[in-house]
């Protein structure tokens, strides 16, 4: 999986928060906001990782059993399909 190009994810006063730059601008209005976890896992498919990788890093960060991870996951997943932030 892999996200779409033009978004940027910043820190801003201790709030992680993804901005949409050049043409994204004109597509995607507003800002989204992200908790660690969000961060963590955003900056994981901006190299393109796939489900199992998102997984493994969040139980690992985070030293949580992989049923909670996977709903952790499939929720931030569908958040971001759901925005149309995923490449085609």
């Amino acid at each position: 999986m892999k996200l779409k190009d033009g978004f940027m994810l910043r820190e801003i006063a201790g709030t992680w928060v993804v901005v949409p730059i050049g043409q994204r601008v004109v597509e995607f209005n507003g800002l989204m906001t992200l908790s660690d976890s969000g961060a963590l896992l955003w900056k994981k498919l901006q190299s393109g990782a796939e489900v199992y990788e998102l997984l493994d890093e969040i139980m690992k960060e985070y030293e949580i059993d992989k049923t909670t991870a996977k709903e952790d996951v499939e929720e931030f997943i569908y958040e971001i399909q759901r925005k149309g932030l995923f490449q085609q």
